[in-house]
């Protein structure tokens, strides 16, 4: 049984190693092809302007989905709430669904007379920094609430219902049971949702399209920069994202991981 046991262990490793390779690789890819011209990309007009642009739609986006997100998720999971089943199939039903078909049906929707109407009182989404944030929040809720959804599934609801009989109200005991026990996770939320939101492009590119100087994303600017042969500033762009994500993900391995230390305290 040992023996059979270290085969599977060894294969398993195998795999995984393989695994790494292939993606260590396409990151090594992006590091080397982009380094070099990282300075070149910091210090363009053009690179600087769609970094400031991806990092204020970033932070928009990722406050209003959280917003949006928090009392959606406990609707959910805390009321009974008509066709909660119902509700929840719609909700994760966009997870599946390519980004690009999310922008389209952001542009179907927003090209009806009510979004004319919308445009007409100064709330321009199509081909406009706006359009962005709604892509990002079209693209990101449903992940935002499966996740804050998943953790307060896991909180015990007795506790809630133990300080409601002893006259909380249920917005007491939701802020200072349910949040205090949910504010990893939420936090580790919050920097997966803004970190997906800083790399989406299919959505936006259906909506906004890609301006220079308008609508230019650091994903966007990519695209054109390999539509115009300019592989290097593309690279270095990859580079800047690579950078960002490494940090997003480090931070929230890091509040993953003292969750995991304080529930071991316990």
């Amino acid at each position: 049984m040992k023996e059979k046991r270290d085969i599977f262990s060894m294969i398993t490793i195998m795999i995984a190693l393989l695994v790494i390779l292939f993606i260590g690789s396409a990151i090594c890819a992006i590091i080397i092809g982009g380094f070099p011209n990282l300075l070149d990309a910091f210090s363009s007009k053009e690179i600087r302007f769609a970094f400031g642009l991806s990092i204020s739609t970033s932070c928009i986006s990722t406050i209003v989905v959280m917003v949006l997100a928090l009392p959606t998720a406990y609707a959910l999971t805390r009321t009974n709430m008509p066709l909660k089943k119902a509700a929840g199939v719609i909700i994760e039903l966009t997870l599946s669904l390519p980004f690009i078909l999310l922008g389209l049906s952001l542009l179907i929707l927003f090209s009806t007379n009510a979004g004319k109407m919308l445009k007409d009182i100064g709330f321009k989404v199509i081909f406009s920094p706006i359009g962005i944030i709604m892509a990002h929040i079209l693209v990101n809720l449903p992940y935002a609430i499966r996740l804050i959804r998943t953790a307060m599934e896991e909180v015990d609801v007795r506790l809630e219902f133990i300080a409601q009989s002893l006259g909380a109200s249920k917005f007491k005991s939701f802020l200072t049971i349910l949040l205090p026990m949910c504010k990893h996770s939420l936090i580790s939320t919050t920097i997966l949702t803004w970190s997906r939101a800083l790399g989406e492009f299919g959505a936006t590119l259906m909506l906004v399209g890609i301006t220079r100087f308008k609508t230019e994303t650091l994903p966007g600017s990519i695209y054109l920069s390999i539509s115009t042969g300019n592989n290097s500033m593309a690279m270095a762009t990859a580079t800047i994202m690579l950078i960002i994500s490494a940090v997003t993900i480090a931070v929230s391995n890091y509040i993953n991981h003292s969750k995991q230390l304080n529930r071991g305290d316990r």
